[in-house]
């Protein structure tokens, strides 16, 4: 049986980087650097009002050659936000990852946040899973897997 979005989470954690929409990109770009991460949802209390991703500071602020200090994080997030049910499975999830092309997406059940999924963690899963299948075919075959 596949993993689903509610598994990957429960094994990476639920940590969930965010930052308010009033921030500076100055501020999110160095919270991002921080966390070691490509996104942070922007929460105005306990509602996603927008992701912004490296991809909004580059295209958005650097390329419009706009002051980051200066930009509000609300000025340039994406707004459009996708959000996912944790009953997905990983190859469901990457559907709509590869289908929305989106790169980051919030795990969300009921109204409440659970987590964030890149397709980072999905195409990790996935390979997991491959290599176990590939081992226990090849076990099947030829006894033992040489590695």
């Amino acid at each position: 049986m596949e993993m689903t979005l509610a598994e990957i989470i429960q094994e990476k954690g639920t940590r969930i980087c965010q930052i308010g929409p009033e921030s500076s990109i100055d501020d999110a770009a160095l919270l991002m650097k921080d966390e070691r991460v490509g996104a942070l949802l922007v929460m105005l209390d306990d509602e996603i009002t927008g992701i912004l991703t490296e991809r909004d500071i580059v295209y958005r602020v650097l390329a419009e050659r706009l002051d980051p200090a200066v930009v509000k994080v609300h000025e340039v997030m994406t707004k459009d936000v996708i959000v996912i049910k944790p009953a997905l499975t990983i190859r469901e999830a990457m559907h709509v990852v590869t289908e929305k092309r989106f790169r980051h997406m919030p795990v969300v059940s009921g109204n409440q946040l659970i987590g964030v999924v890149s397709s980072g963690d999905l195409t990790r899963r996935i390979a997991a899973e491959d290599e176990g299948v590939i081992h226990t075919l090849y076990d099947y075959i030829y006894g033992t897997y040489p590695g």
